[in-house]
C-alpha cells in the first residue's frame, strides 16, 4: 500500500482551514498532519511534519504566504507548495513563484481539482489555475527591451579623445595643440559631449569619465 500524501494547511482563517482538513481527508492517499494559522507556525510545523505537500494562503498577518514559502523551501526544498488564494494580483502572483510555489490554485476550485492537483504536486507535476496560465503565458510573450547603451558609447571615436583631455584637466587650448585641432574644433566636441551624456558643465564630465573608466 503506497504511503499517504503528507499535506499541512497554512491559511488565517479557521473555517478554511476546517473546510479543507474536512474534505480532504475523505480523499484516498491524502493525509493532513498539521494546521497552521500563521505563517511562522506554518515553517515550525512543516519542520515537525515533514509534509511532502503544503496548502498556502497568500495574504495573512504578519509574515505572508510568499516569505513563508521563500523560508519554508530553504529549510524544506522537496516540499511542494501549491497556493491556495483568493488573489490574482501580479504584485503577489509572480513573487511567490518566484520564491518557489510549485502550484497556484484559487479557493473557488473544486474540492476534487484541489485533491488532484496534491496528487499532481506528489508526482513532480505543477498545476496552475487557467487564469494565472495566461498570466504567464502572456509576461513571456512580451517582446524584451533591448538592453540600453550606456552614453558613452555614442560617443564618436575623436568625442572620446576630447572627453579623455577633460578628464585630465586639459584647457581647451590643451586639448587643441594634442589633437592637433582648431580650438573651435575642441568646443562643437565638448558641446556634443555634454549634450550625449547628459552633463552640464567640465567637472561633470570629467566624473564621468573616471566613473566609467575612461580617464587614461
Amino acid at each position: 500500500m503506497e504511503q499517504a500524501i503528507k499535506v499541512l494547511l497554512v491559511d488565517d482563517h479557521e473555517m478554511v482551514r476546517i473546510g479543507l482538513a474536512a474534505v480532504l481527508d475523505t480523499e484516498e492517499g491524502i493525509e493532513v498532519v498539521g494546521e497552521a494559522s500563521s505563517g511562522s507556525e506554518g515553517i515550525r510545523l512543516a519542520q515537525l511534519y515533514k509534509p511532502d505537500v503544503v496548502l498556502m494562503d497568500l495574504v495573512m498577518d504578519g509574515m505572508d504566504g510568499v516569505e513563508t514559502t521563500r523560508q519554508l523551501l530553504e529549510l524544506h526544498p522537496d516540499c511542494k507548495v501549491i497556493v491556495l488564494t483568493s488573489y490574482l494580483d501580479d504584485s503577489i502572483l509572480y513573487p511567490v513563484i518566484e520564491a518557489g510555489a510549485f502550484s497556484y490554485l484559487l479557493k473557488t476550485s473544486r474540492a476534487a481539482e484541489i485533491a488532484d492537483a496534491i496528487r499532481a504536486a506528489a508526482r513532480g507535476q505543477s498545476v496552475l489555475e487557467s487564469q494565472v496560465a495566461a498570466k504567464m503565458m502572456n509576461r513571456f510573450r512580451q517582446p524584451k527591451q533591448p538592453a540600453q547603451k550606456p552614453p558613452h558609447e555614442e560617443l564618436t571615436e575623436r568625442e572620446m579623445d576630447v572627453l579623455k583631455g577633460l578628464a585630465r584637466g586639459l584647457s581647451n587650448q590643451e586639448i587643441a595643440d594634442e589633437l592637433f585641432i582648431g580650438i573651435k574644433t575642441v568646443k562643437f566636441h565638448i558641446t556634443n559631449i555634454f549634450d550625449k551624456l547628459g552633463v552640464e558643465d567640465r567637472t561633470q564630465a570629467a566624473i564621468y569619465a573616471h566613473k566609467h573608466g575612461l580617464a587614461d
